[in-house]
């Protein structure tokens, strides 16, 4: 009983949800970004080509980040509101998800950075970077349960 006061926060009253909406709104730049200039193109923002980091098409590309950025919105206000509830399973498979795409996220830019011939795939940097951040939003929501899941284990 000793981890937990009665007059200590909650843990998504700590950093968490900050950092969460950091990076969620690190990803809605992106995807912004990208959509500016694929319609009306600025000098201030990297070229359409230097967002684009696959062969999928721009549509294509564009839905599916809407709705990962739809999920973390919503997951993000869940655990800023603390309503979600923390699960060891979702821990358990968020941890291995989250870890294993930020090594393949990790790995990619150190190709990118040792391998000079290596294909373009590996030297878009913007995407490359956005992976990064996705793979540690990922992470962070798996602490969230961790953290959640521990406390109501001790409850």
């Amino acid at each position: 009983m000793a981890l937990i006061e009665a007059d200590a926060p909650s843990a998504p009253r700590g950093v968490l949800p900050g950092l969460l909406w950091l990076l969620t709104a690190t990803f809605a730049a992106r995807v912004a970004g990208q959509a500016i200039q694929s319609v009306w193109p600025q000098a201030f923002l990297p070229s359409f080509a230097a967002f684009q980091g696959s062969r999928l098409p721009y549509p294509v590309l564009l839905a599916t980040q809407i709705a990962i950025l739809a999920t973390m919105i919503r997951f993000t206000s869940r655990i800023h509101a603390d309503t979600l509830v923390a699960s060891r399973r979702a821990a358990r498979l968020l941890g291995l998800l989250g870890g294993l795409y930020l090594a393949v996220a990790i790995g990619r830019i150190v190709i990118g950075l040792v391998v000079p011939q290596a294909p373009p795939w590996f030297s878009t940097w913007i995407p490359a970077l956005l992976h990064v951040a996705l793979a540690s939003w990922v992470l962070l929501v798996a602490a969230y349960h961790h953290t959640g899941a521990a406390l109501d284990k001790h409850a």
